[in-house]
Formats: C-alpha cells, structure tokens, sequence
C-alpha cells in the first residue's frame, strides 16, 4: 500500500500524517510529496526518515492512494495525471469539489455513493464537512427545507501565514499581513474573495456543497462567514427550519445516535462546545440545541469541529479506509 501525500509540508499535510499515523493506516511506503525547493528536504512519520520527493516522481511510483492537500491548481493539473497511472486521489481543495463528474464525499454521510471506478474524490470545505455531519441525522427524521448559517471561523484555516500574522500581533511584531486588516482583538467578515451576488465564495461553498453531499439541491440555503482569533476549530450557528413538526427530543437521540458526533449541551452547568473542546480530536460537537419560537417548526443549534482534523485531514483519511475496507483499492 503505497500512499503519496502531495503538500506534505503543510498544516494540513502534516495533520494528514499525524492522523494516517494515529490510526494506523496500512501503508508500506509512504511517499511525501512539496515544491521543489523541498525535494530531498527529509520528514519524519512513526518513527522514520522519508526523502520529500517531486510530484512527477511520486507518479512515477504509482501509489495506491494519493492525498492532496497543495492547492486547487496543482489538483488540477496533476490530480488527473496520478488517475491516469491507476492512482485514487483524494483532494482537499476546492478544484474538483463541484465538478459534476467527481464525488463529493464526507464518510458518514455519504461514502455509499464511492465506487472503485472513482479516481478523483473530493473532500469538501472545512466549514461544510461539519455541518453536513451534524444535517443528516436530523433530515433523515425531519425533511429540511431552510437553513441559515453563521460560521466563527480559526486562522489555521487560512494557513500559516494567517497563524504567524495573529502569533505576531499578540507581540506587538510588525510582520506579513495575511489578512487585509489585523485579526487579534478583531473579527474579519469576509473568508474568501466577494462574488457578484454579495457573497463570498467561501460562503457560496458551503451553499452549494451541503445541497451536492445530502443531495438536496432545493434546499434553501443563506450564509454568513467570519474570520475569528482563534488559533484551531471552527464555530457554527446554524438555524435549521423544518417541514414538520420538530421534537427536541428526536433531534437530542439522532445527533446522539450518529456517528461522529458528540453532543455537550447543559445550559444549567454551562456545557456547551467550544473551539478548546474539538482540539485535536476528530468529533463534531453539537450543543445549546433549543427551538426557535420566531418561526414555525424551527430549531438553533452550535457545531464546533477541529477544522484541521475532521475538517479537512481526518475526513481524507476516512475516505481512504473506506475504499482499503470496500476494496476498492
């Protein structure tokens, strides 16, 4: 089981190893893939040495399984060029997430709709795989028919840059600006660039990548992304508007019965997910669930995931035992 990691030298690269390695994923050759500058650079994964190789190489060797996580660019350009040597590639951009040839994937949810002829998968936005997570649960007892959703969003979702700027900040450091404004003591609403119809695209991703993975395209849908000082886990509000009547003890035992789920909600004992809670684990966490009286069969709830895990690394490399469990690779 040969495995290449393309962006292995990035935040979520190196999360995709620590995870490959915390679950002891069957790899008998790993293969680390980064730029250029990095060839030959070595890394350290369970204990050994692996020589950082160049993406063309790494095709060369024919993996079983090629992890992206390095861009939408080089997804586009090479995740096709691993395919055509028989590799499956699972990507953590956004390059193929909407194609409409390619599956767009979140295990529980729905990894039955995989097949061994699939050679470019999707893994989806970090802010979508949790939300998806926490949905369809309750829409297999309750069609949903309106969602509106407020995401808190970390800076480890922009990256390292976004990470040292906020580390800096904290200093008093002057230094690279990710970010057009300052992020300490500051909130930014806007993650991703503004589209024409007032939204951002990170906005519009959640939007259209939660109607492809429940398969809902009618579901109505509105958003609002924020960029938080927080250094790991994204936040949501999310109100879910129902076509039927809604039983806030049917919501408790499906969100509590689902896999990959934890639900954490006492108001008396104030229990409730936060950002610290999902740090470093692969749960998303569902708490101060409560019915909204403003509007007919209507429920709030908060989700809170590592968007460094579950978000984006763990997500892939379920993906990946899924195919090894399905036989698929």
């Amino acid at each position: 089981m040969r495995i290449a990691v393309v962006g292995a030298t990035g935040l979520v690269g190196q999360k995709i190893l620590q995870v490959l390695a915390e679950r002891n994923f069957p790899i008998t050759e790993l293969i680390p893939v980064a730029s250029e500058k990095s060839v030959g650079k070595e890394i350290s994964y369970n204990g050994k040495k692996y020589a950082i190789v160049s993406i063309q190489d790494a095709i060369n060797l024919k993996p079983q399984i090629a992890l992206f996580s390095a861009g939408g660019n080089t997804s586009l350009e090479w995740a096709p060029k691993f395919a055509e040597v028989g590799t499956t590639v699972i990507d953590n951009s956004s390059a193929w997430r909407m194609h409409p040839g390619k599956k767009l994937i979140v295990p529980e949810v729905n990894a039955q709709a995989l097949t061994k002829d699939d050679k470019i998968i999707a893994n989806p936005n970090c802010s979508t795989i949790q939300l998806v997570v926490a949905l369809k649960p309750l829409n297999d007892i309750n069609p949903m028919i309106r969602l509106v959703v407020s995401t808190y969003q970390s800076v480890t979702g922009t990256g390292v840059k976004a990470v040292t700027q906020m580390e800096n900040e904290r200093r008093g450091i002057i230094g690279d600006m990710a970010y057009k404004y300052q992020i300490d003591m500051n909130l930014i609403p806007q993650i991703d660039v503004f589209l024409d119809n007032g939204y951002t695209k990170e906005e519009q991703k959640i939007i259209d990548e939660t109607k492809k993975i429940l398969g809902l395209p009618d579901l109505k849908i509105t958003t609002t992304t924020v960029r938080v000082p927080v250094f790991g886990g994204h936040s949501e509000s999310v109100n879910i508007q129902f076509k039927n009547q809604v039983s806030l003890a049917d919501v408790y035992s499906s969100l509590a019965k689902f896999d990959g789920i934890k639900v954490l909600d006492n108001p008396s004992e104030a229990l409730y997910p936060m950002p610290i809670t999902a740090h470093d684990n692969d749960y998303v966490w569902v708490g101060r669930v409560r019915k909204d009286d403003s509007a007919e069969n209507a429920i709030n709830l908060w989700i809170v995931s590592d968007n460094l895990r579950k978000g984006a690394a763990t997500n892939a490399v379920q993906i990946a035992e899924y195919l090894v469990f399905s036989k698929f690779i």
